[in-house]
């Protein structure tokens, strides 16, 4: 805005009259503000009373403030007030009316006039105000001490009505601005004082040494600036040094040794120096007491504590002739760095010589070997040996970038290293043992020297010889004592006939070592795959055998463990019992020629008679073993066939045990009517309080008692006190908790063999393949702990690819599996299909609603698995059961399902075309609604689940009648039935153990089916059902990987599987 337009009330605002109403210290910073641009944004405009102006005034740390000044015309005042802390007659308020005044005088100066003044304003150069000046007294403890003097009106100088303070702003006075300026710098310096004393209180006087390094540069710009350095009381004239002082010193001969002289020099002067001289704390200058004046003398730097203590403790020192050496090495470097070293005329300092390599060799007894790795430095005749790090300080003589080449340039030997961020060097002292100090005596002492490493030896080394050719393995299997089911093993390794121990030989393999030394100073690779494979192998035997043993041992279960033995070194020894037990367990080709049994009314199969043999061996044999065929391949055939065997050839003079699920007892009974009517055979249905016979009763005329596996925990006391011929474990996933009452029962069981029969050996994770094991081939794998390591983590996580391949030759001799696609080709195919079953949009509505909730419940859970496992199951079973038909979960809705309505339009099809299936679910209240709508429909069915009594005669009506559906739940029919009657299965709701599902399908997909099996899985679109399907896909793998063929696994469900189950 142009003066012209600003109120005429401005011109009436003198100076005097802005004094009176803010102060001259208020209105000085408001002229300040206006000088450095702070006032805009300025509006004028009228009000009640008068006029007024408003405008931003930018004050500190550039905050801007809203400034008002009001003209009251009934008085002639001007009232000012602002958004700032004061709030009125402020500096912003004096700033916006002194910006006006001044505007607004300007716009009344003729154009001409202000071009000139503005042009030749440089030209007055007579200064303004009163000249100032500094005093300066050497005090009596040798300080300096600085006042402010002003040119008084007596003519001369005067301390009167001035201090540090008052020269600090420009409007504290009115003195010459050039020489308020640099007092004010001066006084300034007080806020970087390196010390307090009584002095620095006093507004009027500054210690020069307290201000620090900057008060030189204003003390010579006080001589620039025309400002007098007045001598106070008793102090001469005082001088400041034009050029700033260094620390020197002189080196010069003395008799055969030296003397060292230190100094400040300054130009081409230089004197000595005591402590009352120097000025701060560190020292920033001196006092020079020169004739007839004061010197005042700057240091380029301020002085370092050493520099100090050499120019005023040590002036001057003495070197004798003896140490010079050791001066020219360790201290002359270093002095150079901290002051001028002048060497005078007749001086001769050694120089040091670059660095070497040192390494200083001690041989000791069994192969032990120390090293010291130095660096050495010679100055001179002296020899200087020095660590490669030293703990304290360098020497000053060490050269860091040549050292640093050398250890850079050194080759990796058998020494040990340290790697930092300069590089690898070696570890400054280090033992050798063994391999290493026969590699360093063979290899390295010439590759050394040869580098330019000094070497130097103590003592002397054993004469050492490296052996190329491979070590010499043996191995022997001797009978042991009397009564023992183990073998002793062992093993000898030689190497040109000197025998090497063998414990040595694995513990170097196993901690890395690359080669073994002999006592005779014979050393050979241990880098050779045959000898690692031979260490894994002998840990693995150590590790399965019982914790107790002495020495190795093998049992006959262990025959694929001998195998990998025998493929690496020589069989010195092997007993003719160990012998023919292992060959027949690794080549079922091989096994024993037996009769088939003459009371078997059977014709077996080619594969089915193979498993009689190998049965039948095993039982000879007193070992036991996993007979774990595809379901529907006649494994209960296979062990009637070896208890008949037994019967004829008088072996049954105790009986055979059969313990199965509670389902399956009558097919056991069935079955053995049917195939091998000669066989007394005794069922167990009760337990022993309901019984009116003893279990020893029954058994005393029984050739087979068949029993349950809940009956042998509820009696485990009367089952255990019996010994038993054998015993078969029909379904032996029902013992693969190791923790369960159940298994610990079969256990306890006393039988000479013992044999698992089950197509899935393994479902939740390996620990049920041991469980397995353990009650067949106790021996095989002793401790849980260790097959855990050695197996189930490397093959779970696949962090070891070999450890599978290892787990398959331990367990094949063991256990014997056959699928229906190798050994029953005429089999007709069978043929699966997932069928996507949409939900009506009401059911829709209600599940989305429902999975909302229990989504955000269980995820809330998920992370505390153990604790809240039967809460999150429940959630999950909730929405399973919601994906069938809302009724199962709310009662107020109808019964309705779209998955029943796609069943009963499948079924009437396949019905009238003379087809029959089985149709399976979990949920008994699922299938009563099936079963409901299909007699709706018309439609005739057969109903079988847990609850059911007459379970026999359900299963004959539909295996005689015509009633197109049998309707089973998964659990009731998943084992025991065979119902080749039917050719299509409908599973009504994925479960997310697969291999209930496989044993359910399997119940019309079996030996004796003579039509293609129809598998249609029904799933709710859109739901946890495809969930559930995929992560059956997920669980498929390590049955197949383990066991050797297709198969299915139903791991418990991890917190992982339940989020991914209700990911959106």
């Amino acid at each position: 805005m142009s003066g012209s337009t600003y109120p005429s009330w401005v011109h009436e605002l003198g100076e005097r009259r802005l004094v009176e109403q803010f102060g001259e210290v208020t209105l000085a910073r408001g002229q300040e503000y206006v000088r450095q641009g702070r006032v805009g944004r300025i509006v004028t405009g009228s009000g009640t009373g008068g006029s007024l102006v408003q405008a931003q005034v930018r004050g500190s740390s550039y905050r801007t403030y809203q400034t008002v000044a009001r003209y009251h015309a009934d008085t002639g005042a001007v009232s000012t007030s602002c958004s700032c802390p004061v709030g009125f007659n402020c500096k912003h308020g004096a700033a916006l009316l002194w910006h006006m005044r001044t505007v607004s005088l300007r716009a009344l100066v003729p154009e001409w006039q202000r071009a000139l003044e503005q042009i030749t304003a440089e030209t007055r150069t007579a200064p303004r105000g009163q000249p100032l000046a500094v005093q300066v007294t050497r005090a009596a403890r040798g300080s300096i001490q600085l006042r402010p003097l002003v040119w008084g009106k007596s003519g001369r100088w005067v301390r009167t009505g001035i201090t540090w303070d008052s020269v600090l702003q420009p409007w504290s006075g009115d003195y010459v601005e050039e020489h308020r300026v640099v007092l004010a710098g001066l006084a300034r310096g007080r806020d970087s004082r390196s010390g307090y004393s009584f002095y620095a209180q006093r507004a009027d006087l500054l210690e020069l040494g307290e201000l620090g390094p900057s008060a030189w540069a204003w003390l010579r710009a006080a001589g620039e600036a025309g400002v007098d350095l007045v001598p106070g009381q008793g102090t001469p004239p005082v001088r400041v040094a034009a050029d700033p002082a260094r620390v020197a010193a002189r080196l010069g001969p003395d008799g055969g040794g030296l003397v060292l002289r230190t100094c400040v020099a300054s130009g081409d002067r230089e004197w000595p120096v005591v402590y009352a001289d120097l000025l701060g704390s560190p020292p920033h200058g001196l006092v020079v007491d020169e004739p007839g004046e004061l010197l005042l003398v700057p240091f380029a730097e301020s002085l370092s504590q050493a520099q100090q203590a050499l120019l005023v403790q040590h002036p001057r020192l003495r070197v004798p002739a003896a140490d010079v050496p050791a001066f020219a090495a360790e201290f002359a470097p270093a002095l150079r760095r901290l002051v001028d070293l002048i060497v005078e005329a007749g001086v001769d300092l050694p120089e040091t010589s670059p660095p070497q390599v040192l390494v200083k060799v001690r041989y000791g007894p069994e192969h032990r070997t120390d090293l010291e790795w130095l660096f050495r430095y010679r100055v001179g005749e002296r020899a200087l040996d020095v660590e490669l790090s030293p703990a304290g300080s360098r020497p000053a003589y060490r050269d860091g970038d040549a050292e640093r080449t050398l250890l850079d340039g050194l080759p990796a030997g058998p020494w040990p290293v340290r790697a930092d961020r300069a590089g690898a060097h070696p570890l400054a002292r280090a033992t050798l043992t063994g391999p290493a100090t026969a590699d360093f005596v063979t290899n390295w002492v010439d590759r050394l020297t040869a580098a330019g490493v000094l070497v130097e030896t103590t003592g002397r080394p054993q004469p050492y010889r490296l052996v190329e050719q491979a070590p010499q393995v043996s191995l022997a299997v001797t009978d042991p004592a009397e009564g023992a089911d183990w073998f002793n093993l062992a093993v000898t390794i030689t190497i040109e006939d000197e025998p090497v121990e063998y414990r040595e030989l694995f513990t170097a393999l196993a901690t890395g070592q690359t080669h073994l030394i002999l006592p005779s100073g014979v050393w050979f690779s241990l880098e050779r795959p045959e000898l690692e494979q031979l260490r894994a192998l002998i840990e693995e035997a150590g590790q399965l055998q019982a914790k107790d043993a002495e020495g190795l041992r093998l049992r006959a279960e262990h025959a694929g463990l001998w195998e990998e033995l025998v493929s690496l070194g020589v069989v010195a020894e092997q007993s003719r019992a160990w012998s023919s037990a292992v060959t027949a367990l690794l080549h079922t080709d091989e096994l024993p020629r037996v009769a088939l049994p003459a009371g078997l009314r059977a014709s077996l199969r080619p594969y089915q008679e193979l498993g009689f043999r190998w049965l039948h061996f095993l039982h000879g044999a007193r070992l036991g073993g996993i007979l774990a065929d595809d379901m529907g391949l006649g494994k209960t055939l296979q062990a009637l066939a070896l208890a008949s065997a037994l019967a004829e050839e008088g072996r049954l003079e105790r009986p055979l045990l059969v313990v199965a699920p509670t389902s399956v007892l009558g097919t056991w009974a069935t079955e053995a009517a049917r195939f091998a009517p000669g066989l007394r055979v005794r069922v167990v249905e009760q337990t022993s309080r309901k019984r009116t016979q003893p279990l020893a009763g029954l058994a005393s005329d029984a050739d087979l008692v068949v029993t349950s596996y809940t009956l042998l925990r509820l009696d485990e006391a009367e089952y255990t006190a019996l010994p038993w011929t054998a015993v078969f474990l029909d379904e032996a996933q029902f013992v693969k908790n190791r923790h369960s009452r159940a298994y610990l029962a079969v256990r306890k069981l006393r039988a000479g063999a013992k044999f698992a029969i089950t197509g899935t050996p393994l479902e939740n994770n390996l620990m049920d393949l041991w469980s397995l094991l353990s009650i067949v081939a106790p021996g095989l794998f002793a401790d849980p702990a260790a097959f855990a390591e050695f197996y189930r983590r490397p093959i779970e996580s696949g962090s070891d690819p070999q450890a599978l391949g290892r787990l398959h030759r331990r367990v094949r001799p063991l256990m014997l599996r056959r699928t229906k696609e190798s050994v029953a080709a005429e089999l007709p195919p069978k043929q699966e299909q997932v069928l996507s079953v949409p939900l009506a949009p009401g059911h829709r509505r209600l599940y989305d609603k429902q999975l909302a909730a229990e989504r955000k419940r269980v995820l809330g859970l998920v992370d505390d698995l153990r604790r809240n496992r039967i809460t999150i199951l429940a959630s999950l079973t909730l929405l399973r059961q919601l994906a069938l038909s809302p009724a199962l979960v709310l009662p107020d809705q109808p019964v309705a399902s779209a998955k029943i309505d796609a069943l009963v339009e499948l079924v009437t099809e396949l019905a009238s075309e003379g087809h029959r299936a089985l149709v399976f679910s979990q949920f008994t209240t699922y299938l009563g609604m099936v079963r409901d709508r299909l007699a709706e429909e018309g439609i005739g069915a057969v109903y079988l689940d847990g609850r059911t009594r007459d379970r026999a005669a359900r299963i004959e009506r539909f295996r005689s009648g015509t009633d197109p559906v049998f309707l089973i739940s998964l659990k009731a029919g998943g084992f025991g039935l065979t119902l080749t009657e039917a050719d299509y299965v409908f599973i009504l709701d994925p479960w997310w153990n697969p291999a209930a599902e496989l044993q359910a399908i399997d119940r019309t997909h079996r030996i004796g089916q003579d039509k293609h099996v129809m598998v249609y899985r029904l799933v709710s679109e859109d739901t946890i059902e495809e969930k559930v399907v995929a992560l059956q896909e997920r669980k498929r793998d390590l049955f197949a990987k383990v066991v050797g063929e297709s198969g299915d696994l139903a791991a418990p469900l991890s917190a992982d599987d339940i989020r991914g189950l209700l990911e959106p």
